[in-house]
């Protein structure tokens, strides 16, 4: 019997790489998807809910497509990787583009490098946040075996997550500031960097993801 993974198509992120990457690690009987499609998404026994882009972009988007509720419903019930932008909408809101709302999975804010307050700490470092950086592992989980705390990942972005609850905490990373780089909770693991252009380390955490049953 095949199991699908379903990557969620709403025209926003890089969904040839992630598709491809996936493609490279899954087993025997498993099958990678690119869709668009609820009914599909809601078939899959695993979904990647990725992105890029602008927050108020991609919530648009998914209502326009209507996906707003199939990734919801995707992420309370199966195994749930968000990618860049696909973990920032998971918070209540983001202070992009002057403020937007966002699918209020957890509660928190997505906030910006550049904020006046940050100054101090960011100093002369350039925004967006761009290239390989440490990640370091703040509660253990299947989707970290065989990588090792404090091993690179590649990220690109300008905002960061600030969760309301400090248990949602998975990884860190330091830019400036510490911010936060991982969350997980139950079924749901979220990471800033992007796993499809990090390598072996990458390729492990989808590997991992691919053969995660969704329990922490």
């Amino acid at each position: 019997m095949s199991s699908t993974i379903a990557v969620v198509d709403y025209g926003m992120g890089n969904l040839r790489s992630v598709s491809k990457a996936l493609e490279h690690v899954v087993q025997d009987g498993q099958r990678v998807i690119v869709s668009s499609d609820a009914s599909e998404i809601a078939d899959a026994e695993r979904v990647v809910f990725p992105g890029q882009g602008a927050a108020r972009d991609c919530m648009q988007q998914l209502k326009d497509l209507k996906l707003d509720e199939a990734v919801l419903q995707a992420a309370h019930e199966k195994p749930f990787l968000g990618i860049c932008m696909g973990m920032q909408v998971l918070m209540s809101h983001s202070e992009e583009n002057q403020g937007i709302d966002c699918l209020n999975l957890y509660p928190g804010d997505v906030r910006a490098f550049s904020d006046s307050a940050l100054k101090a700490q960011m100093q002369s470092l350039k925004v967006p946040h761009m290239g390989w950086n440490k990640v370091a592992q703040k509660q253990s989980h299947p989707l970290w075996s065989d990588i090792e705390d404090g091993n690179r990942f590649y990220f690109v972005h300008s905002y960061y997550v600030d969760p309301e609850d400090e248990t949602l905490v998975a990884g860190t990373t330091e830019y400036g500031i510490e911010f936060v780089s991982v969350i997980a909770r139950d079924n749901v693991f979220a990471a800033q960097f992007h796993p499809e252009k990090s390598a072996h380390d990458g390729l492990q955490l989808l590997k991992n993801f691919s053969r995660w049953n969704g329990q922490p």
